[in-house]
């Protein structure tokens, strides 16, 4: 594929892009190799692959949804990111208000909640997460690598009161 390397040491990230020419048949539209890049943080490096303004997406629009804009979660829309968590790293715990799908291609992560449960996802694995007050670890000597899905949702109501997001940006470590 290529032999350009991500922050985290892991391969670049293969987008290819489709869309439709002016007989409004399928095409390919674009093909990119990008490596992820290290967040200020420094405990993970990400690569926005595809975002959308809105849900549902719209199919007409014909930017590129790498270029429109979000933060380190979600401001709207979708977004679709692979993050690379670093060996012995963690995030701060952190809600977003969003239903987000992780899917674990590389290595393994431990997810633990509020109340200090916590569950090993292992390559192959795939967790849902539904607004909940949570933080990512990597337990181990080498990257993970997650495809993080993120879909904006409402706030989750706690006995009819919206819980308050604490995105990872604006938690200190």
């Amino acid at each position: 594929m290529s032999d350009i390397l991500s922050d985290s040491g892991l391969p670049a990230v293969q987008r290819v892009v489709t869309g439709h020419n002016e007989d409004g048949r399928a095409i390919f539209k674009s093909e990119d190799i990008s490596p992820t890049k290290m967040i200020p943080s420094g405990d993970a490096s990400f690569l926005t692959i595809w975002t959308t303004e809105t849900v549902p997406a719209d199919n007409n629009d014909e930017r590129d949804g790498r270029d429109l804009p979000t933060g380190l979660t979600l401001e709207r829309g979708s977004v679709i990111r692979i993050t690379d968590m670093l060996p012995g790293k963690e995030s701060p715990m952190h809600r977003t208000n969003s239903i987000d799908y992780g899917i674990v291609l590389k290595g393994e992560i431990e997810l633990e909640l509020e109340d200090g449960r916590k569950k090993t996802i292992r390559e192959g694995g795939i967790i849902i997460q539904r607004g909940t007050n949570h933080l990512w670890r990597n337990t181990t000597d080498k990257p993970t690598r997650i495809a993080f899905i993120l879909i904006e949702a409402p706030a989750y109501l706690h006995e009819g009161q919206p819980l308050d997001e604490a995105k990872p940006e604006h938690v200190a470590h």
